[in-house]
Order: C-alpha cells, then structure tokens, then sequence
C-alpha cells in the first residue's frame, strides 16, 4: 500500500458517507465508522492519517511529510480545532498574508482572529498547496483537490491567480475520477516498494545489537560493520528512491541494489544455526554483489526484484524471528501469490521432474571446461553461467535465477545430476527437488509467505 494525507473537516456532517465518496476503492465502505474521531483510528491502521483543521495539517506536513506518498487536500477547512489555542504557524501566516496585527483590547483582538480565521479558511487549501510545492518540494502530482464547496471555487481561482499560479484542477468528491486517482496512487508498485522500504529502514532503526548477525558472514580478515556503519547504511537506503516516480527508475533500481548489495563484498555466505534460508539469502545477495560488478544483469528490475531482494538481504542480515514483519506485508502486495493450499499442491506434483533452462544451458559450461559428469549446486551452476558469459544478453534469466536459487537452497535437495550421455547432446537435465518442511503452518510465518507470493515470479 502507498500511505495518504487526508485533510477533510467534514463540514456537511457525513464523515461515513465523504469517506465513502473518496476512498471506497481502496477500503471496504462498509466498514468505515460514522464519527470522526473513529473514522480518523480507523483509516490509521489503513495508511492513511486523517486531518480536520489547518493547524494540525501544517504541523503534520512540516514534521511527517516523509510519512505519507499522497495527499487528499480539501480547497476549505478551520485554521484551528474549536478546542485548540492558535499555535504560532497560524499566527504567522494571519500576520504575513491575512494583514493581522494583536490589537490591545483583548475582546476586540479575539473578533480580529476570528475574522481572520475566517476568511483564512476559505482557501485554507491554497495555503498548504503552496507550502507544500514551493517549501517542502512536495510533487504535485502527488496531490489531489477535492472538495463539494462549489460556492468557493471562485475564492481558490482568486487565490491562485493572484499569486501567479496555474489552478490544479479540483474535483467534487464523489467524482469518478476521485476513486481512481486514489486507487491508482495506493497500487502504484513504485510507490509501494519505496514505502515498504522506508517502513522497513524504520523499523531496522528500532532493532537493538542482539537481533543484527550480519558480522556472522563476515570473514574473519575483514573489519566487522560497527552500529554507526550500519546506522548509516539503513539511512542511505531509506532515503536512496526520490518520492515521485522517475522516468529512469530502472537506473535508481540498480543504485538501490548496488548499495543494497555493497556490504556483501568481505561476505561469505553460511549456513547458520543450520538455516538452509540463511544460506540461501547470503548466496543470493553475494551474487547479486558479483554481478553487479560485472555485468549489466541489473539493468531492467522490476519493483517486484527490489521488494524481494531487500527482503531477503535483512533476512540475512538480521534476526527478525518467524513471523512477518509489517513492512514485508507492503512488499509482498507488489507480487500475485498463490494460495497456501495451491503451493503445498505445486510442491508435490509440479516439481518432480522439473525441467529448467539453467540446467540446460550449464551443459555449454561442462563442455567449454571439460568437465563431464558431477553433481552441480544449483547456486554454483548459475555463477558458472554468468562467468563464462553464458546468456549474457538474457538479463532476466539471472534474475529469475535469484528467485530460484530460494528454491533450490531452502529445499533439502537442490543439485541436478547429468550423465555425460546428456552433456554430449545438450539435452535438458532434470534436477532432484525438495522443499524445506514447514516448522510453522500459520499463515503468518515469513517463509511460508515469501515462497508463496514469489512462487509466480520464479517460475513463470
């Protein structure tokens, strides 16, 4: 999911059925609470913070922008709640664009406020807009109007044209294209990695040194990650995608997973605490780390190859227990899972005698070294094909590699074994296949959902 600002004051009185109007494509509208302060709860736990007044939707978006992906802007709203004193963000904005100056008669200078209060509401709208583009950086794109007071159109129309700006185009809120921008906005898959990301380098941040193993993999030469290097990594990372979608997003995939990868460098993969998924995971980001430096294999990525890539690097690097984290939730909703029952039935019948290209082509790899017959691991077998330039141009056939060298090292068996016979002739080979026992049946349980929602993905 992408999280929205949501800055509503519900002036009609209908905060189930405005809710309804706006966001009925992404929840489920039968659901959504009949007061405010329920409503606000509720859409939090959805990913999306709910405002009412200006006041609060200033100090939100000077201090949690990075939070949110999208903001739903209403064009009229209070300055202030009714039980709220003016804070001194208002009081600014009356003094420097509302000509409000404190009058010494107190009762004459709360009917001043309160004026201009007033006519601050009016396009309340127009001031966070421009806060928000010109101060903050915030896209506009990024940034739907909506709103059902009609009768104040002209007022924002004012307001934009005497300030030289171009009028965005404001919707009524229960306006089709309302739903469609919110929809698109929630499901955008680059939205939704950087997201995960950022929630995912947030909660690493909160980690103490118990849960961080990644010194583990280390060589015992090499100098260990220090808590201020690791610190600083997660930092990188969690700031590396730009909020608004690039033209060029493959190249930041690819800076993203170069720095991702970075660390594996003085890495060896192992199997610890005889964890065939922690021996899978160092592999998979120890070739990732080799590849990139020699090969353009990472040109073409897909949000899906950075969500599950980032997955499996902190997987490796830290001890996050059994059960899924909230931000592996988001990443994994970039993916078309197949249903618990369909992979145990996958499982158990598609995978005898599975044929796959990689067996095929590693044959070229037995002949160009001499080598005849031997079992191969599959890991070793698709590093083999990358050094000997083998599908070079076929960036996607090492990806899709990555994703079933999960398979092969989480499972018990994992080689294939030619005969010379098959080497000669080039012939596919197939290849001995078990996937790991499942130590936890529930749903929750992280490696159960992984293969899963990544099931497609690596096969198809």
């Amino acid at each position: 999911m992408s999280y929205f600002l949501w800055i509503e004051d519900f002036e009609g009185g209908h905060p189930k059925i405005t809710s309804s109007y706006v966001l009925s494509s992404i929840l489920d509208e039968n659901a959504l609470p009949d007061t405010v302060r329920q409503l606000k709860t509720h859409l939090k736990t959805q990913g999306i913070f709910l405002e009412t007044n200006m006041q609060d939707s200033l100090n939100f978006i000077r201090n949690r922008l990075p939070e949110i992906d999208y903001i739903i802007l209403d064009i009229d709203f209070p300055a202030i709640d009714k039980n709220n004193e003016i804070n001194q963000d208002v009081l600014a904005l009356l003094k420097n664009f509302e000509d409000y100056s404190p009058l010494e008669n107190e009762n004459d200078n709360v009917a001043q406020l309160q004026n201009k209060c007033d006519r601050l509401k009016e396009i309340a709208g127009f001031y966070l807009y421009t806060e928000l583009i010109f101060e903050l950086g915030f896209p506009k794109s990024h940034i739907l109007f909506c709103s059902n007071h009609g009768e104040n159109t002209k007022t924002i129309q004012k307001a934009f044209k005497d300030a030289k700006i171009a009028l965005p185009p404001i919707y009524q809120k229960s306006d089709v294209a309302v739903k469609e921008w919110v929809k698109n906005g929630y499901d955008n898959p680059y939205s939704r990695l950087r997201r995960g990301i950022i929630e995912g380098c947030q909660y690493l941040k909160t980690l103490t040194e118990t849960e961080f193993r990644f010194n583990e993999f280390i060589k015992e030469e090499d100098k260990e990650i220090g808590l201020m290097d690791l610190f600083n990594y997660i930092s990188v990372l969690e700031t590396l995608l730009p909020l608004q979608e690039p033209k060029n997003k493959e190249y930041f995939y690819k800076l993203f997973v170069r720095t991702l990868a970075h660390e594996w460098e003085a890495a060896e993969p192992k199997k610890l605490n005889n964890q065939n998924e922690l021996f899978s995971f160092s592999w998979i980001m120890k070739m990732s780390r080799n590849w990139l430096a020699h090969s353009k294999i990472f040109e073409k990525l897909t949000a899906q190859d950075v969500a599950y890539l980032f997955m499996v690097n902190i997987r490796a690097m830290f001890d996050l227990g059994n059960k899924l984290v909230g931000y592996e939730k988001i990443l994994l909703n970039l993916f078309e899972p197949i249903s618990a029952t369909d992979l145990k039935a996958k499982i158990g019948n598609d995978f005898k005698d599975r044929k796959l290209p990689l067996v095929e082509n590693y044959a070229q790899v037995l002949k160009a070294t001499g080598n005849t017959y031997q079992a191969i691991n599959f890991h070793d077998a698709l590093s083999n094909l990358q050094k000997y330039k083998i599908n070079e141009n076929e960036p996607e056939f090492f990806v899709k590699g990555l994703y079933q060298t999960f398979w092969f090292l989480t499972s018990n068996g994992g080689v294939f074994i030619p005969s010379e016979e098959q080497v000669k002739k080039f012939s596919v080979l197939n290849y001995q296949f078990r996937y790991f026992d499942y130590h936890k049946k529930d749903t929750e349980d992280y490696l159960f959902e992984l293969a899963r929602h990544i099931y497609n993905r690596s096969f198809s």
